[in-house]
């Protein structure tokens, strides 16, 4: 099958969409099928407001050429910024079906850096986007339940998976002192300030970067920064921590903790939707409405338990349950098509 998969978050961004469209890719190559990814790498892009890492394309009459001269047998719309409005539209005004995909708790992430902006507003920029889409793909139960309270329609399960080849338990020397970790973007959103204005024995790090890191490197200054890490370098900042502390309330899922998880590292969170979904509560993690006591009681957990229970969903599984969510381009379904899988 020919796939075509349109995102606005590609590398060089390093986040949760993009650690997950990389994975996808990779298996869906890996079982065969042909696909392009329509990024803007290759578009002519300006950086998004308060988030100038991110690049916005803005020549976007060339999206649906580029869809046309693909010919793919099925689309799938990843993001809802330009580019994945301009390939809507496009498919919209000729009829054909696709897929989408709901990453983000994207309403309450405007309100938190615009709080002028009602959340209906976002809300009603979610229904819009996606109302045409045959499947609305998202990560969890939960996630499901409230954008179906909100209106939004053909919700789908497309869980998500963690490479247990990288992230996997190894034995490096551990810090005399207890390690509490964070890794993530360093926005307003993250809530990284809560971890970073607690009292922990130890010390604090910071593996990520974004528009805050200054600000926070100047308020902080006993935490440790050090800007991004992937890889196998990243597997290892996760080996030495004691605690992945996670502390973001908006969050639909979080895949930091499931790699953490299958490097033995217990999570310390709040007890909101993404956690909640992600966590064996006192098994693999602690949740608490008092962050502190969270990552007091996530040291005293097995590391062993949570290597073990980390590797129940494979990349691999997530793939084939996204391709069971595919409809074709005229409406038919990809099972359909494609029994054997």
């Amino acid at each position: 099958m020919r796939i075509l998969i349109v995102s606005d978050a590609w590398l060089p961004q390093v986040n949760g969409v993009v650690t997950s469209l990389q994975a996808l890719v990779g298996e869906l190559e890996g079982l065969g099928h042909q696909v392009l990814l329509l990024s803007p790498q290759g578009f002519r892009c300006r950086p998004c407001p308060s988030y100038p890492e991110i690049p916005l394309a803005w020549d976007l009459w060339r999206v649906g050429p580029m869809i046309e001269a693909f010919q793919p047998d099925c689309v799938h719309l990843a993001t809802e910024g330009p580019l994945g409005w301009a390939a809507r539209h496009w498919l919209v005004k000729r009829g054909l079906a696709f897929s989408s995909a709901i990453h983000t708790r994207f309403p309450e992430y405007v309100h938190g850096r615009w709080p002028w902006l009602p959340l209906s507003w976002g809300y009603a920029f979610l229904r819009q986007f996606h109302r045409p889409s045959q499947a609305v793909l998202v990560t969890t139960e939960r996630m499901r339940e409230t954008f179906a309270e909100h209106g939004l329609v053909w919700l789908n399960l497309w869980r998500k998976g963690v490479d247990t080849a990288l992230f996997r338990p190894v034995a490096l020397p551990q810090p005399e002192m207890p390690v509490f970790l964070y890794v993530g973007r360093l926005a307003t959103e993250k809530n990284v300030e809560a971890f970073l204005g607690l009292d922990l024995p130890g010390e604090k790090w910071v593996v990520g970067d974004g528009p805050l890191r200054r600000e926070l490197e100047s308020r902080y200054p006993a935490a440790r920064f050090f800007g991004f890490r992937q890889g196998e370098e990243l597997a290892r900042f996760y080996a030495q921590a004691s605690v992945l502390v996670f502390p973001s309330l908006t969050d639909t899922y979080g895949l930091v903790m499931l790699e953490a998880l299958a490097c033995g590292t217990p999570v310390a969170a709040f007890p909101v939707a993404g956690p909640l979904d992600v966590l064996e509560s006192g098994t693999t993690g602690c949740m608490d409405e008092d962050l502190q006591t969270a990552c007091l009681a996530a040291l005293e957990l097995d590391r062993e338990l949570c290597a073990e229970r980390s590797g129940r969903l494979s990349w691999r599984a997530s793939a084939l349950e996204f391709l069971a969510r595919q409809p074709l381009l005229d409406g038919e379904s990809f099972l359909d098509a494609a029994p054997e899988l």
